[in-house]
């Protein structure tokens, strides 16, 4: 079934776990986080009725669209060059599948645990884009700072109990060491980033008219360890409307090499595999490529579209020791070698973002 050929995809809702259940310890969810995360599952499972989650991602979202509407000049000073724009504002910065700058969408990132990673010049200059300084536009727009920390963290809290499940049932079947679980990976951290994305008002073009799949954003397996992600706000001159249209939004592909669209609720949050976790925990839990399709059709100019990503990430330092069946990136990484997650997602960046000058 090819990627860009199969136009009616089935919609389907991920595994879905209670807040309460997750977060007990004592609880056995290995079942569903097989059924989720497993070989056969989505790699993606969604968390219900979490406490607070709501109002934050309300908020936050909302300040997506007062970001990309300051003034140009204002957010060119959120820009950093340096990390790749992997800190701060990005727009037109990375490439559509196409290979043309992609202009549909502007990002905001930033570290929502930690301002200043690092004060070491040298893993700075080394890896910029997860030991660079938060940028936040403490004048213009001061609130999205306390907004994106406050999303960012219980994203992680939740992710990190998820994380242990993980853990819990890749212990099943293979030995994990005491702090080499996912848990603890994600835990000891210093580079954790989330991205809030904002996607322009949709126009009546030829662009957004086109059946492409993944025309608001390309086909992509995260690399990381554990990406949550938040559903997807619609607004229409500032109003908060539903999608016009029912084909939009997200898809992922499975390894049976079907297409899904993939539905959660506003209230839920959505958790990812990231290559990362694949390859480490030798293929019991999995990672799935995925892509945003644009809405298009009636009623779909001046539409714009809000969410929030955060990436839970290994530490730069973290070694990770990949084992001997490797199936992902085998240009990048030989079987039984021991790499940084630093030096290996570096690799993996020049291959979307140009190299440093």
């Amino acid at each position: 079934m090819s990627i860009t050929s199969q136009l009616h995809a089935p919609t389907v809702r991920p595994v879905t776990i209670p807040f309460s259940d997750i977060q007990d310890k004592n609880e056995d969810l290995s079942a569903l986080i097989a059924e989720g995360f497993g070989p056969n599952g989505l790699g993606i499972i969604s968390i219900t009725s979490v406490p607070g989650f709501s109002s934050l991602r309300q908020t936050l979202l909302r300040l997506s669209t007062k970001l990309a509407k300051l003034p140009e000049e204002e957010k060119k000073k959120l820009e950093d060059h340096d990390s790749r724009y992997n800190f701060g504002w990005s727009h037109g910065k990375e490439k559509l599948e196409s290979g043309k700058p992609d202009m549909l969408k502007g990002s905001f990132y930033a570290n929502p645990v930690l301002d200043v990673p690092t004060l070491d010049q040298t893993l700075i200059q080394r890896y910029p884009a997860y030991c660079g300084r938060n940028i936040w536009p403490q004048s213009t727009l001061p609130e999205l700072e306390v907004a994106f920390k406050a999303l960012g963290r219980i994203m992680l809290d939740v992710g990190l109990m998820v994380a242990y499940h993980c853990d819990r049932y890749v212990s099943e079947g293979m030995k994990v060491g005491a702090d080499e679980g996912l848990e603890h990976i994600i835990h000891r951290s210093r580079c954790h980033k989330g991205r809030l994305l904002y996607y322009f008002p949709t126009q009546e073009s030829d662009h957004l008219k086109s059946d492409s799949m993944s025309s608001w954003c390309g086909w992509h397996t995260d690399h990381g360890s554990l990406t949550g992600l938040t559903c997807g706000m619609f607004l229409k001159d500032g109003i908060q409307v539903a999608c016009p249209d029912r084909a939009a939004g997200l898809y992922v592909k499975t390894r049976n090499d079907e297409i899904v669209k993939v539905v959660f609720g506003e209230d839920e949050i959505a958790y990812q595999i990231g290559e990362t976790t694949e390859i480490l925990s030798g293929g019991y839990l999995h990672a799935t490529p995925h892509c945003v399709r644009a809405p298009s059709g009636k009623g779909v100019s001046g539409l714009e579209r809000s969410t929030f990503a955060l990436f839970m990430q290994p530490d730069w330092s973290e070694k990770l020791k990949f084992p001997e069946n490797i199936h992902i990136h085998k240009e990048l990484i030989t079987s039984n070698s021991t790499l940084t997650f630093g030096e290996y997602s570096e690799k993996l960046l020049d291959k979307y973002y140009h190299l440093k000058a």
